[in-house]
């Protein structure tokens, strides 16, 4: 089995890239008012998933490290999931987009635990 070369290969990765492109174009339509609440922490969280990512990869060396980082990422795609349900609550978006979100953020969730399960494959 070969590994990937950089954390941009990893597929968990490229997920959260994409969530947080889809996060980013549909917070455009959020009120002004939003902008400095709602918007902009739904941005940050959804963006620090894929950067801690980034940065438990670079961390492989140490397997605490690793799976501290993947944790963060864990807790930022958590953080973006009730964004995402305020953002409902707010009539900003759809039941159904919101669902289509949290299910895919969900997917993410399961990569990370299977890699922070696996942690010793990536940290050899």
């Amino acid at each position: 089995m070969e590994f990937v070369k950089s954390f941009r290969g990893l597929e968990v990765y490229k997920l959260a890239r994409q969530l947080s492109k889809e996060i980013f174009e549909r917070s455009k339509g959020f009120p002004k008012e939003e902008m400095f609440s709602l918007t902009d922490q739904m941005r940050r969280s959804s963006r620090s998933v894929g950067a801690q990512i980034a940065e438990a990869w670079g961390k492989r060396k140490y397997e605490k490290h690793f799976i501290s980082k993947l944790t963060d990422a864990d807790g930022e795609q958590m953080e973006t999931q009730h964004w995402i349900e305020t953002a409902v609550d707010c009539l900003y978006i759809s039941d159904e987009t919101a669902k289509d979100l949290i299910e895919r953020y969900n997917l993410v969730e399961k990569m990370l635990n299977s890699m922070m399960n696996k942690s010793a494959s990536f940290c050899k």
